[in-house]
């Protein structure tokens, strides 16, 4: 006998739920139950059938989960909201913008026993794991440098369509907690936390008041130096690179795709991965492409049906948002 189809409800009405909306539909097993938008106002890309209610505690249809995309720092109540009502809970990146709102929404979870996950799409893509399972072996021998550029394109006209972003109230910051939050994840998927950060930052070509340009250098405990820039003012917008430099040679990904191996006596795992896309989010925060959505969805689903941990915990998404913290304490804008 097959299972149910596992029902979500979206939680706010912006452009991000209309990814959501497409990946579920082209989820098999998942289907969207309804969408809570305190507005009620009925956005395009939802049909009509779907109901929409206010809160998650005024759902009164059949429901298994939430999908936050509310803005970053609100992601915080909407879990605790859900765990209420014994909802699994999956927040659009980042888990929320500090400790103590990542404390409160875990505690909430655990202690209803629900799922709470993060959608960092990048570590579903074969390539990237691929070089995880590479560096959990240790078949890269020693790794000395990791170097990743986030350089996006927003202009002004992006910041101004909410008044929150751009700030930290809400947003929790520029690109290094919003753009470059998926890059951010897959350097402590990859190498874990580190243990010294330097950085600068500044806000050099729009109205805001968080950075829009930075640049940070970590030092981890094995000796390893990485470098994160992270940047909204890189016109046109180019796809995010990792440049990995190792004992036996070096790895370069380009929006997840291995593009270029000089690795020694390995073979390049890489493989066209035609059914399955990253949206770069070089120029543009729309995303075409929710195949990384889908591969999040279909993995969360089976975490809480089998209760088993999802592809990205709680525990281990958190880890972006605590590494932007530290880039902008050593900053000096924490």
């Amino acid at each position: 006998m097959q299972n149910p189809q596992f029902q979500f409800a979206i939680v706010g009405s912006g452009n991000i739920g209309s990814s959501y909306t497409q990946a579920i539909d082209a989820t098999a097993g998942a289907d969207l139950a309804a969408l809570v938008s305190r507005s009620r106002q009925r956005p395009g890309y939802l049909s009509a059938e779907t109901p929409i209610f206010p809160s998650i505690s005024a759902i009164d249809v059949p429901c298994d989960a939430v999908i936050l995309c509310t803005p970053n720092g609100l992601h915080h109540e909407g879990a605790i909201e859900a765990a209420a009502r014994g909802l699994h809970v999956l927040t659009e990146k980042v888990l929320d913008i500090s400790l103590a709102n990542m404390d409160a929404m875990d505690g909430a979870c655990r202690r209803a026993g629900v799922q709470l996950a993060v959608t960092f799409q990048r570590r579903m893509s074969p390539d990237n794991a691929a070089v995880k399972a590479l560096l959990e072996t240790g078949a890269l021998g020693k790794v000395y440098a990791a170097d990743m550029r986030v350089k996006f394109f927003r202009d002004m006209d992006y910041y101004k369509l909410s008044d929150y972003r751009g700030g930290y109230a809400i947003d929790g910051g520029g690109p290094f907690i919003q753009q470059a939050a998926h890059n951010l994840d897959l350097l402590c998927w990859f190498f874990g936390m580190p243990a010294e950060v330097v950085a600068i930052l500044g806000t050099l070509a729009r109205d805001i008041e968080a950075e829009d340009h930075g640049v940070a250098a970590m030092r981890y405990p094995d000796g390893m130096i990485g470098s994160l820039t992270a940047s909204t003012i890189a016109k046109p917008g180019y796809p995010p690179v990792l440049e990995i430099h190792s004992e036996c040679g070096t790895i370069v990904l380009e929006n997840d795709l291995i593009t270029k191996w000089d690795i020694d006596g390995i073979e390049n795992p890489s493989r066209e991965p035609a059914d399955f896309g990253i949206h770069s989010g070089s120029d543009s925060a729309a995303v075409a492409d929710t195949s990384g959505h889908e591969a999040i969805l279909t993995d969360f689903i089976q975490a809480a049906l089998d209760g088993r941990p999802p592809a990205v915990p709680a525990s281990s998404g958190r880890l972006a948002t605590e590494l932007a913290l530290r880039i902008y304490q050593a900053a000096g804008r924490a």
